[in-house]
């Protein structure tokens, strides 16, 4: 009987087994913060921000772009390298990688501006989708792979696009994350995501998390229909939809907005839409390359967060959990 393709959470084990060089994230550095743990009373459930908050990722969030050249270089070179790109490519002068960066941002760019736009609405750009532009233009010059291992054309896209984004920022469990997580859990509230994200970055928290412990069946940690995840959604943050396809969520489930709590590192774009919906809500300081909180919007009662954690820990006092 022939092999079953890898599934995604397959194909990452598969990689993480090999001798990869992969970048790391540095190592958190809290703010200087007081913490504000006093217990909020009545909160049925939580809803996590993943990158910045879960998890640590250089250049505190997800990324289609680095800003700086290099990163770009060496993620597009391993990825050209990894896939087998280069013979089904234009012969350009200068360097394979300078020719897929061109390429790249043009696709980039036209996904972002071929959006819906509606004021105050950001359209999320689905990473699968930037490759299954790219690799189709190798399929016009006879690009291949091997479907028996890795899936499907989209299967295969979503695999190119996890190994490039893993290439790009390095990711790793913010300390305390699992623990925080499974205590929430065991005290019987639902828990949720709510995040800019892409179809790979499930997979990657979940093998980060594991690192730190045992990890109860991701089944049992989040509602499967609490993600609110911008790749699904069509809509990054700050866009309200994102938000309200959250509040919705746990309203189908007899939870509303008020007895929600809603964990991140950013006020304005995240903290402060939440906020406005009738959530309660908790900036986590405990890392400074992804926490975006100025002093005004700490005074602003608009959006200022209910409470304040340093640590993910904290969370279970919040919740007179201990």
């Amino acid at each position: 009987m022939d092999a079953m393709p890898k599934s995604l959470d397959e194909y990452a084990e598969w990689l993480a087994n090999r001798d990869l060089l992969w970048p790391m994230p540095p190592a958190p550095v809290a703010a200087k913060a007081t913490p504000y743990l006093k217990p909020l009373p009545n909160i049925r459930g939580v809803v996590w921000n993943l990158y910045g908050t879960l998890l640590t990722i250089s250049e505190g969030q997800l990324l289609h772009r680095h800003p700086q050249q290099l990163p770009m270089q060496i993620a597009l070179d391993k990825t050209i390298k990894e896939f087998n790109m280069w013979n089904s490519m234009s012969r350009k002068p200068g360097a394979p990688w300078e020719y897929f960066l061109h390429k790249y941002d043009e696709t980039v760019d036209r996904f972002a501006m071929g959006g819906t736009k509606k004021r105050g609405q950001a359209p999320e750009v689905n990473s699968t989708e930037i490759w299954r532009t790219m690799i189709g233009r190798l399929q016009q010059k006879d690009y291949q792979f091997d479907a028996s291992f890795y899936g499907s054309l989209d299967d295969f896209c979503e695999k190119v696009a996890y190994f490039f984004h893993s290439c790009l920022q390095g990711t790793a469990a913010a300390p305390g994350a699992s623990q925080a997580l499974e205590a929430v859990s065991e005290s019987g509230r639902t828990q949720g995501l709510l995040s800019d994200a892409q179809s790979f970055s499930y997979t990657q928290m979940l093998r980060a998390l594991r690192l730190q412990g045992k990890l109860r069946a991701p089944e049992n940690l989040f509602a499967p229909n609490c993600l609110a995840l911008s790749y699904r959604v069509g809509f990054r943050k700050p866009s309200q939809v994102l938000f309200d396809t959250s509040v919705q969520q746990f309203e189908k489930l007899g939870i509303p907005a008020k007895n929600v709590l809603y964990i991140s590192s950013r006020i304005r774009d995240d903290l402060g839409v939440a906020k406005k919906l009738g959530m309660k809500t908790a900036l986590f300081a405990g890392d400074k390359s992804s926490l975006d909180a100025s002093a005004e919007d700490l005074k602003d009662s608009a959006i200022k967060p209910d409470r304040l954690i340093v640590e993910l820990s904290q969370i279970e006092k919040i919740l007179s959990i201990s």
